[in-house]
C-alpha cells in the first residue's frame, strides 16, 4: 500500500513539473553543436545528457529544431534528468547544404547517423509530420536502438500519396516540367517546390504498402482538423505496425502542427507515460 502511494505521489510530482515547464517554456537552451561527417554536410544539433531512455526529436519537412514542440521537450527531459537530442536535417535550419539538394533517403541517413554516433542506449523517437515517416524508417533500420515511437501528425508516404492522387493530366504536366508546386499554408509562397526526382526517390521509402515489423510501444497523436495530413494516415500506420502496444490519439480540435499549449501538454504526457512504463519494465 505504501509502495502504491509513493508511486502515485511520484506521478503527481512529474505531472506538476510537466505543466510548469509547458507553461514556462525553455529558459536555458543547450548550445548548438556541429557533427562533421565525411562526404556529408555538417549536422547541427542540440544535446542534453541524462538517463535512459533518451528522447530524440525529428522535425517535419522544411522545419527545424527551434520549434515550440522541440523546445518544450528539451525542458521536459531536463526536468526528469533524461537525455534529449534535437537536430536539423541536411539542408535545413543550421545544418549545411540547401534543402533542394536532399531527399527522404538523405534525411533517413541523418536520423541513422544521430542514432549511431550522437546518442547512446535505447531512444524514444518523437517524429513530427515527415519526422513521423522518418522515425518509422529509422526503427526498421535500427530496431535494437528504439525503445518507443511517438508520432505527431505522422506523414507516412505523404508526398507520394498526394502526388498519385493528382489527376492524370496534372501528373503528366508535373513530369514534363520536372517539378511540382506542392500546396502549403506554412510559407509565404503557398507552396513547396518538389522535384520529380525527389518524388521518385521518396517512393523507395514508402511504408504503408506492407506490414511494419516492430514490437516496441507506439503512440500516434493526430489532429482531427489536420488539413495537411489527414488523421486517417495515423490509423493506417496503426494497422500496418505489428506491435501489440499501439495507441492512436485523435484531438478533436487539433491542427497539423499540434503546437498549441494543450497539444504540447498531451505530447509531453504521452512521452512521460512511456518513460514511466519503460523504466518500470526495465
Amino acid at each position: 500500500m505504501l509502495r502504491n502511494y509513493c508511486k502515485l505521489l511520484q506521478i503527481h510530482v512529474r505531472k506538476c513539473a510537466i505543466s510548469h515547464h509547458c507553461a514556462a517554456g525553455v529558459r536555458h537552451k543547450t548550445t548548438i553543436q556541429y557533427a562533421a561527417r565525411p562526404d556529408m554536410p555538417k549536422l547541427a544539433y542540440r544535446k542534453l545528457t541524462g538517463k535512459s531512455p533518451g528522447v530524440v526529436f525529428l522535425p517535419g519537412f522544411a522545419s527545424n529544431m527551434g520549434g515550440m514542440k522541440a523546445e518544450a521537450l528539451e525542458e521536459f527531459c531536463k526536468s526528469l534528468g533524461h537525455s534529449y537530442l534535437r537536430f536539423d536535417y541536411s539542408g535545413c535550419g543550421s545544418s549545411e547544404g540547401e534543402m533542394k539538394n536532399f531527399n527522404i533517403g538523405a534525411w533517413k541517413k541523418d536520423v541513422l547517423y544521430v542514432l549511431d554516433e550522437l546518442v547512446e542506449g535505447p531512444q524514444i523517437l518523437v517524429g513530427s509530420s515527415m519526422g513521423g515517416w522518418l522515425m518509422l524508417l529509422a526503427s526498421l533500420s535500427r530496431p535494437e536502438r528504439i525503445a518507443a515511437l511517438v508520432g505527431i501528425s505522422t506523414a507516412a508516404d505523404h508526398f507520394v500519396t498526394a502526388f498519385h492522387a493528382l489527376p492524370i493530366e496534372t501528373k503528366k504536366e508535373v513530369e514534363e516540367q520536372g517539378s511540382w508546386k506542392f500546396p502549403t499554408k506554412h510559407n509565404e509562397e503557398g507552396f513547396y517546390t518538389l522535384s520529380v526526382d525527389f518524388l521518385k526517390e521518396a517512393e523507395n521509402h514508402c511504408v504503408l504498402h506492407s506490414p511494419i515489423p516492430m514490437s516496441c510501444p507506439v503512440r500516434l497523436i493526430h489532429g482531427y482538423k489536420d488539413s495537411d495530413v489527414p488523421w486517417h494516415v495515423s490509423m493506417q500506420v496503426a494497422e500496418r505496425v505489428l506491435s501489440n502496444d499501439i495507441d492512436v490519439i485523435i484531438r478533436k480540435h487539433g491542427l497539423h502542427r499540434m503546437s498549441e499549449k494543450d497539444d504540447i501538454k498531451l505530447i509531453v504526457y504521452t512521452i512521460d507515460d512511456l518513460i514511466d512504463k519503460l523504466t518500470t519494465l526495465g
